[in-house]
């Protein structure tokens, strides 16, 4: 499955980000390979509408599934419509993220509906 981690910096070994809409990179990784690509977020310095352009972003870029900290309500929506469930992150590295994700330790958002799965 292609998943994003909202990260501070590119690579396994980056923290985790808490925010999806202004993280400065996106890490989209295969969970089953652990193979990654690190992505800039375009959407980092946008005037507004940020979550927005971000969940467009990762969208078009494939990911399945989003593990952040914390999704605007707009963007959350965006996600949604697409299908794509947002799971909350613990601390830790994007890698670190990404195995907890792949063994069923991270909590589904709230509020996001079950069949989006």
């Amino acid at each position: 499955m292609r998943i994003v981690v909202s990260a501070t910096e590119g690579g396994l070994q980056a923290e985790a980000s808490r925010v999806f809409g202004r993280c400065p990179q996106y890490v989209f990784l295969d969970t089953e390979t652990m193979e990654y690509e690190t992505l800039e977020n375009p959407a980092a310095t946008a005037g507004g509408g940020a979550g927005i352009q971000a969940a467009e972003f990762v969208i078009r870029h494939g990911a399945e599934a989003v593990v952040t900290g914390h999704v605007g309500p707009n963007a959350a929506r965006v996600l949604e419509a697409a299908g794509v469930p947002v799971y909350l992150l613990q601390d830790g590295t994007v890698g670190e993220v990404a195995k907890a994700y792949r063994v069923g330790l991270l909590q589904r958002a709230s509020g996001q509906d079950e069949r989006s799965e």
